[in-house]
């Protein structure tokens, strides 16, 4: 029997203060550390891992001067990298997150033979490596492989020019996307749709009032993460993209030819630009998920 009186709760006979209780559950031992021994660990294993490289590529830029600065990460030549890694990557994202999110609709909603192995598919960019990804690329679109021997007679070449290095990155970028999406479709359910049309809306009027909502910031969040791969990515881009100067050569390749000639100020004075930039964009990607989460639950 339990009966409350004032501050005190008697169970059983013996009596309780109610104020004791809740300092009790606290001290309760839990599964993992307290807070100030995580958050400390947490802090010092991102600056030991992101912050002090990161911040070193600026330290080593300081010391080169404005004027060498612009003279080595503006020359004309590197601006037209920076325009082929930006936009490239801009576009390979935007086909992944149309594409990506057909896919992740037909994983989810659809059970067919063979769904695990499509399923095991999409990872395999991530699996495999990015020299293995841009050899076997340029060998299927080259002007003697299995692709490239038909389109190209066409007039659509892909190997050697700036829509290879937007192939290689679709290719590398599509997992970011499709797994971004899936569990957000899975947790929508099918339900939502037959109570839509049960209401009279279309087939179109139910995913763009619908599910589109409620799939944007996932669908957003897939979109940066490839459009972040895509910028770096150096290994599979490289073999494909041919390399000509001023029409396929991407940033990260000028990083390496900075390298080899051990111009270690002027390579990370491209790597502090592309850095500025990426974070600039991927900034502006997270401000327009978190008001598309706003305008959802207002």
């Amino acid at each position: 029997m339990v009966q409350v009186n004032g501050g005190t709760v008697a169970l059983g006979g013996q009596q309780i203060d109610r104020s004791i209780a809740p300092r009790a559950a606290r001290r309760r031992r839990s599964v993992m550390p307290g807070f100030g021994l995580t958050f400390g660990f947490s802090l010092f294993y991102l600056c030991l891992i992101v912050l002090i490289p990161l911040s070193a590529v600026f330290v080593k830029t300081a010391g080169m001067g404005l004027d060498r600065f612009f003279d080595v990460a503006f020359s004309e030549r590197v601006v037209a990298s920076y325009r082929l890694s930006f936009g490239a990557a801009f576009v390979a994202a935007g086909v992944n997150a149309i594409f990506g999110l057909l896919i992740a609709w037909v994983l989810v909603r659809y059970d067919f033979p063979g769904k695990r192995v499509v399923s095991a598919m999409v990872d395999l960019p991530f699996a495999l490596p990015t020299a293995v990804a841009g050899i076997a690329l340029t060998a299927l679109y080259a002007d003697t492989g299995w692709v490239g021997q038909y389109i190209e007679p066409l007039g659509v070449k892909v190997a050697y020019t700036p829509l290879g290095v937007v192939v290689a990155l679709i290719f590398i970028g599509l997992p970011f996307v499709v797994r971004s999406v899936e569990p957000v479709l899975d947790d929508l359910g099918a339900d939502v749709e037959e109570a839509a049309a049960a209401l009279g809306a279309s087939r179109l009027k139910t995913f763009r009032r619908v599910i589109l909502p409620a799939i944007a910031p996932a669908l957003l969040t897939g979109f940066a993460l490839a459009f972040a791969r895509g910028i770096g990515e150096y290994g599979s881009v490289i073999f494909i993209a041919g390399n000509m100067p001023f029409q396929s050569e991407i940033a990260p390749l000028m990083i390496v030819t900075q390298l080899e000639q051990y111009d270690y100020q002027g390579a990370t004075a491209i790597a502090a630009v592309m850095l500025i930039a990426s974070f600039l964009l991927l900034l502006l990607i997270n401000l327009i998920q978190i008001w598309s989460r706003r305008r959802m639950e207002g």
